[in-house]
């Protein structure tokens, strides 16, 4: 069985609820899933999943969070290279320009993303959570 990890952070609750989801997909694809916030993830919880999504906001100028997401992402990003990875967030003003700097920053870390990342302009949507289910599917497979 594969393992998979959740690891976001969420102020408003709206990419938790994408969390969610994305872990509802990788356990309806057979993954031994864990879903947790940021600050109750260290680097085991990466270490021990064939598969990781992460989740953050855009916050300021459409950036990743700085406080707690920011140090977590950049202590792990080097330990995530082959491992199925999966970016998604939610945002409130802007297009989604953090979403497509953080891939191009994984790229830069030879992360292999296993798609665009999921984006939701505030709380997401039908469509966004069945996307972040399919992320889900995507790091479980």
């Amino acid at each position: 069985m594969s393992k998979a990890a959740v690891i976001y952070w969420s102020q408003s609750g709206n990419t938790e609820a994408m969390a969610e989801a994305v872990a509802d997909g990788a356990r309806k694809a057979g993954a031994d899933t864990v879903c947790v916030r940021v600050d109750s993830a260290d680097a085991s919880t990466v270490s021990d999943a064939d598969g990781v999504a992460l989740g953050c906001p855009a916050m300021g100028s459409e950036e990743l969070e700085e406080g707690e997401f920011r140090p977590f992402f950049d202590s792990i990003a080097p330990s995530l290279a082959g491992k199925k990875v999966a970016l998604f967030g939610s945002y409130g003003w802007g297009d989604g320009t953090w979403m497509k700097n953080w891939e191009a920053e994984c790229g830069n870390y030879g992360i292999a993303l296993v798609s665009e990342g999921v984006i939701a302009n505030n709380a997401p949507d039908a469509d966004a959570l069945s996307a972040c289910e399919e992320l889900g599917k995507a790091i479980a497979g």
